[in-house]
């Protein structure tokens, strides 16, 4: 069986190296192409988009795919919408493996959009540490507040005119998220829903500094596909 996992993830890594030692498999995995120096997964893999979900749709029928397992970030909405109509189209039986999301905490603050989350963030606080990627960066270009930017690429949208960019990769620990917070008397921690142990050192050490932290929502999946939270399941459904 050969399985496209669209990927970027821990969890997608993960799988196609699953896969890639399986005599019943063969993977292919796609990277959207927006990092500039991606962890790889072992396995072939394609860099780059698809052009659609009609292209998509074609190159799945071409290169004789009876699978794909949507494992891209879950935020990554244009792809994953992008891959359920393709996979419709093609008839091509479609699985979406979503890490869990992080459980509520006190002092937390849901919000639905990067735009709200500026103005909860700007409203708890006025030295803010935006950890929600340079994607969607747009939404505080013109802040007039302090903010600590982290992402592992460089911008490609002005920053605030009072910002700081750090480039780093996780993981991270609470010990060097903790030295980060007090180092920059940051107020606000503004943060995505992604879920995992990657990233969630930053978490603890807010909790522990009794900081307001900023969620961002997820958004919901595409309807009508099935969800996965382990490579275990993905693996039980590919059988």
């Amino acid at each position: 069986m050969k399985v496209l996992v669209l990927g970027g993830t821990g969890e997608a890594r993960a799988l196609a190296a699953a896969l890639h030692t399986s005599p019943e498999h063969t993977v292919v995995s796609s990277l959207a192409g927006r990092v500039r120096e991606p962890r790889l997964p072992v396995g072939e893999v394609r860099v780059g988009g698809f052009g659609g979900p009609a292209l998509l749709a074609q190159w799945l029928l071409e290169h004789g795919i009876a699978a794909v397992v949507d494992a891209t970030h879950p935020f990554a909405e244009r792809i994953s919408a992008s891959a359920a109509e393709a996979a419709l189209i093609a008839r091509v039986p479609l699985l979406m493996l979503r890490r869990p999301g992080w459980a509520s905490r006190s002092g937390w603050h849901w919000v639905d959009s990067l735009s709200e989350a500026r103005t909860t963030a700007e409203r708890l606080g006025d030295r803010i540490f935006l950890t929600t990627g340079r994607q969607g960066l747009a939404a505080f270009t013109d802040s007039t507040r302090w903010y600590l930017i982290r992402c592992v690429d460089p911008p490609e949208v002005p920053m605030p005119a009072g910002a700081k960019l750090l480039l780093d990769r996780g993981p991270y620990t609470v010990d060097g998220e903790l030295a980060l917070l007090c180092d920059h008397r940051i107020d606000v921690l503004v943060t995505k829903d992604s879920g995992g142990p990657l990233t969630a050192a930053k978490l603890e050490a807010a909790q522990a500094l009794d900081l307001a932290v900023v969620v961002v929502r997820r958004p919901p999946p595409p309807p009508a596909i099935p969800l996965a939270e382990t490579v275990d399941q993905v693996l039980a459904w590919l059988r």
